[in-house]
C-alpha cells in the first residue's frame, strides 16, 4: 500500500526557511504544514505569518496553512487570508498541548467542547468553500473525549483528521498512546493521518505494519532532529548517505545566515539556533556533551568554532 510522509508543524522551527532548506537538502516529505496562525485581540495576520505563508517563498513544496482558534469569525478571517493567496485548505490545529493555549480553551483544550466544534465547523462550511483538515490529540484528559467529538466531526466532508496519539496534559511525555489511536481508527469515518514518535525507520515501519489502513504519517519532532528521516523511510533504509554530515553542514549553514539576517543582534540567533540543536543534538553521538558546546558558546565566533568542532567529531 502507498502512504504519505508529512511534515507535522512545530512553532518556532517549521518556518518557511525551516521547510525549504529541509525540502533541497533532504527531501522525503509530500507535504509540510505551516505553523498555525493565532490571533491576538485585533483580527489582524501577523507579519511573520504573512512571510511565512508568502507563496513567493514556499515554491518548491505543498503547503498547507494552519489556524488555531475557539473564535468563528477569526476561522472564518483566517480562511479568507489564506484564500486571497491561492491556498484552498485550511487545517485546524486541536493538537497543541501547551498549558498556556489549552487554558484558554484552545488547541486540545477544545476537543473536550463539540457543542463549539460543531458551531465554528458550521460557519466555516456554511459561509466558505474553503477544504477543512484537522490536527488533534485524543484529548486533553481522556481519549474519550476525541471519541465523543466524532459525532460532531462526521457531520462535515473533513478532508483528514490527524492524530497525535498522546493526551493533551502529557505534553510529550511519555509514550504514546496506540490503543487509543486504534479505537478511533474502528469507529472514524474520515480518513485519519497517524503522527507521534516516528523519529527511526523502524518506529515507522511499526506504525505502518500496526496500523495497515492509514496511508498517511506526520513526522513532527523527529524531521527536526534527524532531518534524513523521511528520505530514509522512502527509500526503506537505514544507512545515511555517503557525506551525511557534510550535506548537513550545509543545511545549517543555509538556516543559520537565513535567520542571522532576519534576526537582531546576536543573542536573538543564539536562542533561534539553540533551540534547534536541542533536536540537532539528538543525532549526535554524545547529545548531552553536544548541546553544552553549543550552549557554552558565548558570541558568533565561538558558535561557529563549536559547530565545526561538532561536525568534525561526528565525521
Amino acid at each position: 500500500m502507498s502512504y504519505q510522509l508529512l511534515s507535522s508543524p512545530l512553532q518556532g522551527f517549521t518556518d518557511y526557511n525551516f521547510r525549504n532548506a529541509h525540502q533541497k537538502f533532504f527531501g522525503g516529505i509530500d507535504t509540510y504544514y505551516a505553523p498555525y496562525i493565532r490571533f491576538n485581540k485585533k483580527m489582524i495576520i501577523k507579519g511573520s505569518y504573512q512571510r511565512d505563508l508568502n507563496p513567493e517563498v514556499n515554491t518548491s513544496l505543498n503547503l498547507i496553512p494552519q489556524v488555531m482558534t475557539a473564535d468563528a469569525d477569526q476561522f472564518i478571517f483566517a480562511i479568507k487570508y489564506i484564500q486571497s493567496l491561492g491556498y484552498k485548505e485550511l487545517n485546524w490545529n486541536l493538537g497543541c498541548p501547551y498549558p498556556m493555549v489549552t487554558n484558554s480553551g484552545m488547541g486540545s483544550g477544545l476537543i473536550c467542547n463539540p457543542e463549539k466544534i460543531d458551531h465554528i465547523l458550521d460557519r466555516a462550511h456554511s459561509e466558505t468553500d474553503v477544504t477543512v483538515s484537522m490536527k488533534m490529540r485524543l484529548g486533553y484528559e481522556n481519549s474519550n473525549e476525541i471519541l465523543e467529538s466524532f459525532s460532531v466531526l462526521d457531520k462535515y466532508p473533513l478532508k483528514s483528521i490527524a492524530i497525535h496519539a498522546r493526551l493533551g496534559k502529557q505534553l510529550y511525555k511519555g509514550g504514546v498512546d496506540l490503543e487509543g489511536f486504534q479505537k478511533c481508527v474502528d469507529v472514524a469515518k474520515h480518513t485519519l493521518y497517524y503522527n507521534g514518535d516516528i523519529t527511526t525507520v523502524a518506529q515507522f515501519k511499526k506504525m505502518k505494519e500496526q496500523f495497515p489502513s492509514i496511508q498517511h504519517f506526520m513526522i513532527g519532532r523527529g524531521l527536526i532532529s534527524d532531518p534524513f528521516l523521511p528520505n530514509m523511510i522512502k527509500n526503506n533504509t537505514t544507512e545515511y548517505p555517503k557525506g551525511r554530515w557534510q550535506i548537513f553542514k550545509e543545511f545549517h549553514d543555509t538556516i543559520y545566515h537565513q535567520y542571522d539576517e532576519l534576526l537582531s543582534g546576536p543573542t536573538p540567533i543564539k536562542m533561534k539556533m539553540l533551540g534547534f540543536w536541542e533536536f540537532f543534538s539528538l543525532a549526535t553521538n554524545n547529545p548531552k556533551k553536544t548541546y553544552k558546546a553549543i550552549k557554552k558558546a558565548g558570541n558568533q565566533f565561538k558558535y561557529k568554532q563549536a559547530v565545526a568542532d561538532i561536525i568534525k567529531e561526528q565525521r
